[in-house]
């Protein structure tokens, strides 16, 4: 098992980096997130997960401990793959990941491409019990403006993580008002608006 890699990038495939280290050039399938950041030259420290399949040898890099280990989890789901799991944690944050599953909003991970609603399900089912909500302020209870607002932010092109900071940063007198909510969510991508 490969836990982690130490090098300089050397290349980018469409969804991964080329680190070279020892001599060798490894491909590493990355979050798109951590992708974006990467620049060639630079050195880069990864955790990381070798799968292992007959047709498939590859190996997957997170910037944190606790990416990798959601990875993991998220490859024990039914109809999980690394290709989906790797979506997931390129558009929802470890955190986000966590409070959807706290707070039992398996639609959050339908936003995913390539996640249906079954497997939303499957997600949420597979990763209650095995998450914990240490520092997780919990959405639950989330008015049914708020999700109209989360909607609407991720309609607009805004990703799922985006829209939720989005959301908290609503001052807390605003009134349950859609409209007024949307406008309010909005000034977090423009605060001059």
């Amino acid at each position: 098992m490969i836990a982690s890699i130490e090098g300089e990038i050397i290349g980018f495939g469409e969804n991964s980096i080329v680190v070279r280290t020892g001599g060798m050039g490894f491909q590493v399938a990355v979050p798109t997130s951590l992708r974006a950041g990467c620049r060639i030259g630079e050195t880069i420290s990864l955790f990381t997960h070798l799968v292992v399949r007959e047709d498939l040898l590859a190996l997957y890099g997170f910037a944190t401990e606790a990416e990798r280990d959601f990875f993991i989890l998220l490859l024990g789901v039914n109809g999980v793959g690394p290709r989906i799991a790797l979506s997931i944690l390129s558009i929802l944050s470890v955190d986000a990941i966590r409070r959807a599953v706290l707070s039992e909003q398996a639609d959050l991970f339908s936003r995913v491409p390539g996640v249906g609603k079954k497997n939303a399900q499957k997600i949420l089912l597979h990763l209650q019990g095995k998450i914990k909500g240490e520092g997780i302020e919990l959405a639950s209870g989330i008015s049914s403006a708020d999700e109209a607002v989360l909607e609407a932010l991720t309609s607009l092109g805004y990703s799922v993580v985006e829209a939720q900071m989005a959301l908290q940063s609503i001052p807390k007198d605003t009134p349950d008002d859609v409209e007024e909510r949307l406008r309010q969510a909005l000034r977090y991508f423009n605060p001059r608006g």
